[in-house]
């Protein structure tokens, strides 16, 4: 029976400027989206890929295929060409997570292209803020000379606005482990999507914590989440009632969720009750990534 690894996410809350939009003239702007209406902020998922990738080289030098070097500012390639997939050389792990393309162009008229390509088994969902997003902006100003670009003598303060939000944002995943050329990168993306820091920022003026406040994770046989973009915010209390008529309605198995973070001691005792004594509920999100890895060593043993 082929399992499943989903999950719902939210951050803790703070003063976001992440994932810049266009300027508009000296000031950036977030990305936002209409969402049930209002407007929301949102940071895409190919920001938190970035981040995930840059948190697995961390954590094991040499293992990731595409890295960023900082100095330079552009991504570096050791197997461009992925021939690791053909036989020929290293798989890698971000390649076995989180996908590839590579498309050329035909070489000759009247020829075809090419593409190498491989799905994410990992998918993460854009994220989207908790709470619409108000139009705050602040304005601020670089003294002079504050860059090498801007050293002219009598020089004035340069100013610059940026768009801000203060607020939480809640992105989901899912996984197919036996998909996974090596299905223990499995454990290796919950621990690192649980140790998340900065993800998206906008350049370097602004640190928000892109780590999980809270978590729900589903392992199951069954092949829809059901659990994507739970979370609600309701006077300043973070709830996931969505989620809980999943399971009163028994389209969610109680059994089947891992429950960690602040989220676990808001609970009202009726939602309590409704999860019964089936769920994992867990005080921190580290211990129910642990928790969720020990589910996957289970499934991966049988």
């Amino acid at each position: 029976m082929t399992m499943h690894c989903f999950a719902n996410i939210v951050t803790p809350y703070g003063t976001a400027a992440n994932n810049r939009g266009e300027n508009q003239g000296n000031a950036t702007t977030l990305q936002k989206l209409l969402w049930h209406g209002h407007t929301h902020s949102t940071v895409s998922a190919e920001a938190i890929r970035f981040a995930l990738r840059r948190r697995l080289e961390e954590a094991q030098p040499g293992t990731c295929n595409r890295t960023f070097n900082e100095n330079d500012r552009t991504n570096e390639w050791k197997d461009a060409a992925f021939a690791g997939w053909a036989g020929k050389g290293k798989v890698y792990s971000d390649d076995d997570l989180l996908g590839f393309m590579k498309a050329e162009a035909a070489k000759e008229e009247n020829t075809k292209g090419s593409t190498t390509a491989r799905r994410a088994v990992l998918e993460v969902t854009r994220a989207v803020s908790l709470t619409p997003w108000a139009g705050d902006m602040v304005f601020n100003a670089a003294s002079p000379g504050a860059t090498a670009s801007a050293q002219k003598k009598g020089s004035n303060p340069v100013p610059y606005g940026a768009e801000v939000h203060a607020t939480r944002y809640q992105y989901g995943l899912a996984m197919t482990p036996d998909r996974l050329a090596d299905p223990t990168l499995a454990k290796r993306a919950i621990t690192s999507l649980c140790a998340l820091g900065e993800v998206a920022g906008n350049h370097a003026r602004f640190l928000y914590d892109f780590s999980p406040e809270s978590v729900v994770f589903r392992i199951t046989s069954d092949p829809a989440p059901r659990l994507l973009y739970c979370f609600e915010e309701r006077d300043g209390v973070v709830s996931f009632p969505q989620l809980l008529a999943r399971v009163a309605a028994k389209d969610i198995d109680a059994s089947e969720l891992v429950i960690g973070g602040a989220v676990v001691a808001s609970l009202s005792e009726h939602d309590k009750a409704i999860l019964g004594d089936k769920a994992t509920l867990l005080p921190g999100v580290r211990a129910a990534a642990e928790e969720v890895c020990r589910r996957l060593d289970s499934c991966l043993a049988s």
